[in-house]
């Protein structure tokens, strides 16, 4: 499978640079991250490192699951190969100094591909095989990553130059789960379940932006099969970008006390509709 680097020209590139090209002389880390990367030889064994040619840094969360998703979507359509490596985050080991050296802001999922060896990288618990290959974070920009280097027929996204309003759409959309229904239910979450002292205002104020997302979810989903694109919609990764946060094993509806979603019965359906697709069940289950 070949994958292509976005020209400075593309309406993509002009969106998304940061995300989407390769690091330059400009860009590149500062010299204490740069030391680090270019020291990382040192942890180099004799095994040979993986022929596959991506490999994520994830955990059993909503944003490492959509990614997963994605990558089993891709597998099952083009038969692309990854690794996939579990992040012990509840004992800080994206906090450790191989992993921010791959995502400053120590969060999971980190996605590496190694079809672009642009740089030597740390890898897990700083020992083990080399990786060379380029780092990618943020959910979003992993989804977004993907659709660019290997959804080679665009069977999970939209073409931003043939079907430039389906793939605003498709933006509008991740960007909504991005901002609004992640981090307010995430907040739920932490007042309702996590919080060192009961504060009622807060428990009430996160919980109630969380139902309203629902229905503007519900709304949109309204005749609809699918998020973003014409019609009914077509399945796309907007949908795989929201869908882990009604779900996932962790920080799902039912852990913010919503234990029905009959209030919300399009969100229903196309949670259900989501959930019997094969790759979805398989992305679900990684690591």
């Amino acid at each position: 499978m070949t994958s292509r680097i976005l020209p400075p020209t593309s309406p993509l590139a002009r969106v998304l640079p940061a995300t989407l090209r390769l690091p330059t002389r400009a860009n590149r880390p500062k010299p204490a991250l740069s030391s680090w990367l270019n020291h990382a030889h040192r942890y180099s064994t004799a095994t040979s490192p993986s022929s596959k040619p991506v490999l994520l840094y994830t955990a059993g969360t909503p944003n490492g699951r959509k990614v997963s998703i994605y990558l089993e979507e891709l597998k099952a359509q083009y038969g692309l190969s990854y690794d996939a490596h579990r992040i012990d985050i509840g004992a800080g080991e994206q906090k450790q100094p191989w992993f921010l050296a791959l995502n400053p802001n120590g969060r999971i999922p980190v996605l590496v591909d190694r079809n672009r060896p642009a740089r030597a990288l740390p890898t897990a618990g700083g020992g083990g095989v080399q990786e060379h290959g380029f780092p990618v974070f943020e959910s979003a920009a992993i989804l977004l990553y993907l659709a660019e280097h290997y959804d080679t027929q665009r069977k999970f996204a939209f073409d931003v130059r043939q079907r430039p309003e389906a793939w605003s759409e498709m933006l509008q959309w991740m960007f909504f789960a991005h901002g609004g229904i992640g981090p307010m239910q995430g907040q739920a979450f932490h007042f309702l379940k996590a919080a060192p002292e009961d504060i009622p205002y807060a428990k009430k104020r996160y919980l109630d932006e969380v139902k309203r997302l629902y229905g503007v979810l519900d709304a949109r989903l309204r005749g609809r099969e699918w998020l973003a694109g014409p019609g009914r919609g077509e399945y796309s990764i907007a949908d795989m970008n929201a869908f882990p946060w009604y779900v996932s094993s962790v920080n799902g509806h039912s852990y913010v006390g919503i234990e029905t979603l009959d209030e919300w019965p399009n969100v229903k359906a196309w949670i259900e509709q989501l959930s019997e697709r094969p790759a979805v069940k398989a992305g679900l289950q990684v690591p």
